[in-house]
Order: C-alpha cells, then structure tokens, then sequence
C-alpha cells in the first residue's frame, strides 16, 4: 500500500472510532505512513517540531498508543534502546535488525505465514500474538567492516 492510502485508511479508521483528526494528528498519520525506517517517537516528535512546535512528545506516545491499540502501528519493543514503530505493516511480521547501525528491514518473505497455526496445533497453545526478529549486521555495516579490516591489515606496525 503506498503512504497516501495508507495515511487515508488511517485517518478513516480514527474518524469511524471518533476521534478528531487535528492538524498534529495528521502529521503524526502522515510520518507513519510514508515511513519504512521503523522511526521511535523521539524521531517522529523531532520530525513534527518543524511545523508543530508547540506538540509536546507526550502527545505523539498518546497517538501511538492510541493506533496501537486500535491495531494500526506494530510497536517493536528492544531493551536497551527505545521503542520502534512500525505503522506500514501493522501485522506480525519478520523484521532484519543490525546490532550496530539499528537499521530495522521489513524482508519481502512469507516464511511465517503458517508458523502460528502449525505451532498452535502441535502445541495446544492459544496464540494471542507473534513476534519474529532477526539479529546481524545489514549490508552497509558488513561493507564498513571489511574496510576497516582491510585498512587496519596493511598497516605496520614499529
């Protein structure tokens, strides 16, 4: 779904709920929407400063909140690091981590699909909700540290 339907579903889906769209409101709808980096609040409060700055970010946890519970933002809960938002695919998904940039990828597979089902009926287990996440160093991360291998190498040493 592209950001523009996916900010007018968001916007109906508030209003069928009755909630008011706000100007600050849109903004936050409009930064989740069109994001695929998986942004923290801190990110979308700072992003939202330029053209509300009175918003406060207690606003932008209570939106968040709010979208959350009504099924349209996947939060992504990482101790040691602040919570990530995920409002392009509010489903349980796979998401990529790396462990040292914090770059959160969305793979285009479909390898859990049936996951839950098939543990469900092996297991007896009622499940109620899913997480799956992958830990290691994207692309970029791996590049800089094989040129840093590689520069640290040809060094000499006295």
């Amino acid at each position: 779904m592209d950001s523009s339907t996916r900010f007018q579903h968001l916007m109906s889906s508030l209003k069928q709920r009755g909630y008011r769209a706000t100007p600050q409101r849109m903004a936050l709808l409009k930064i989740i929407a069109a994001s695929e980096e998986h942004p923290s609040a801190t990110q979308i409060y700072e992003r939202m400063q330029e053209q509300f700055p009175t918003t406060t970010l207690g606003t932008v946890y209570k939106t968040l909140t709010l979208l959350k519970e009504m099924g349209e933002v996947l939060e992504l809960e990482f101790s040691g690091a602040e919570n990530r938002y995920d409002g392009n695919n509010p489903y349980p998904h796979l998401h990529l981590l790396c462990v040292q940039c914090r770059r959160i990828v969305d793979p285009k597979v479909d390898l859990l699909s049936h996951l839950p089902t098939q543990v469900a009926k092996k297991t007896g287990f009622q499940i109620t909700g899913q997480r799956f996440d992958l830990y290691g160093l994207c692309p970029d991360c791996q590049s800089k540290a094989r040129t840093t291998a590689k520069n640290g190498s040809h060094r000499k040493t006295k």
